[in-house]
């Protein structure tokens, strides 16, 4: 296992974490919809994730209502010391009016909640689970400022943020002297590229470090859903992220050639591929089943060729949007050729 700085901090964390939104009961409702593990197989996964050499360990309060922070808690039990836990707030955790948003009360009463569930002095990383448009970037950091500088939570990030708005974000952090946002967590996959049109140069601009959530795209990119097959797992209940699923049929395609070059499996490849790319500091990995999770944490070891990375870029590539295909336009050889179509099609000399 490798292990990164986390965007510009002192923290190192491990080019894997494990994400834990499976960690519920059964019967419960989250449990049902996502396959809950129940506590002793949430135990299980944390022994192997820590067995492997992953040293984060990613939840949120509205996952499972609690009940995952709790089997996280659990699981960990005297090994806590030396394991880095991120959890996330903003969602509504009852039908209260100031159940849900970053501001802080919200801050305060849900730190308390987490803290309480994960059996823990602190969090490590505390981040705000989705922008809130209804509540002032100062309130929230200067909120979130304060749980650092009591020892409550040691860093902070974002999450599903637009590109503006964690520039603006790290922008007023400066100019009030709290503390900075350091990481980003989005979604990103083969199939779901567009988190390099903005978000992931905003991110090395400004220092912060990228922790992928659904790397596979929901089971996506497992290799089970294919043109003949629908498959049999969440993406049936629930189309999330969402596909384009004859473009990304052709990914997968390519995906299961590069596979049998390396011995391998479909979804090792789809991570390693995540691992490879600038700014990705760790990439979120969850499963239902143990084999799920001994299959995932095998991609860490996997090395693509330069030629593997290449046809998986150009198989999944997006379509230029403005104004990026205008500074494509104005690159070397692109821009010559555009001027001698230009020349050819006016008859113009100049």
């Amino acid at each position: 296992m490798k292990y990164s700085a986390l965007g510009n901090t002192g923290l190192y964390v491990s080019q894997l974490t494990l994400g834990t939104m499976t960690f519920d009961h059964k019967e419960a409702v989250f449990g049902k919809f996502l396959g809950g593990t129940g506590q002793e197989l949430a135990t299980r996964m944390v022994d192997l994730a820590i067995e492997a050499g992953i040293n984060l360990f990613d939840t949120a309060n509205i996952y499972g209502m609690g009940e995952s922070e709790v089997m996280l808690g659990k699981a960990l039990g005297l090994r806590r010391q030396d394991i880095l836990i991120a959890t996330k707030y903003y969602n509504p955790m009852s039908s209260l009016p100031n159940a849900v948003g970053t501001g802080r009360l919200s801050a305060i009463r849900e730190v308390e909640d987490s803290l309480r569930r994960l059996a823990t002095d602190w969090i490590d990383l505390y981040q705000v689970h989705s922008f809130d448009a209804t509540t002032p970037l100062e309130e929230t950091l200067r909120a979130l400022d304060a749980l650092v500088q009591q020892g409550k939570v040691r860093y902070i990030g974002l999450s599903n943020f637009a590109a503006w708005q964690i520039a603006k974000a790290d922008g007023i952090a400066r100019q009030l002297g709290t503390e900075r946002f350091c990481s980003v967590q989005a979604y990103y996959s083969l199939v779901g590229r567009e988190l390099e049109r903005e978000i992931i140069p905003a991110a090395l601009d400004l220092g912060l470090g990228i922790l992928v959530w659904s790397p596979l795209a929901g089971g996506f990119l497992t290799g089970k859903y294919t043109r003949e097959t629908a498959g049999d797992g969440r993406r049936q209940k629930l189309k999330i992220p969402p596909v384009n699923e004859e473009r990304g049929f052709d990914i997968v395609d390519t995906l299961r050639e590069i596979a049998e070059c390396h011995n391998a499996s479909i979804p090792q490849i789809a991570l390693a591929w995540l691992l490879h790319k600038p700014g990705v500091t760790s990439a979120i990995v969850g499963a239902r089943k143990e084999e799920q999770l001994v299959n995932n944490l095998k991609s860490a070891d996997i090395l693509l060729t330069t030629e593997d990375m290449t046809r998986l870029d150009e198989v999944s590539q997006l379509t230029p949007e403005y104004p990026h295909w205008v500074t494509s336009m104005q690159r070397g050889q692109d821009m010559l050729s555009r001027l001698e179509d230009f020349k050819q099609a006016t008859g113009s000399e100049t």
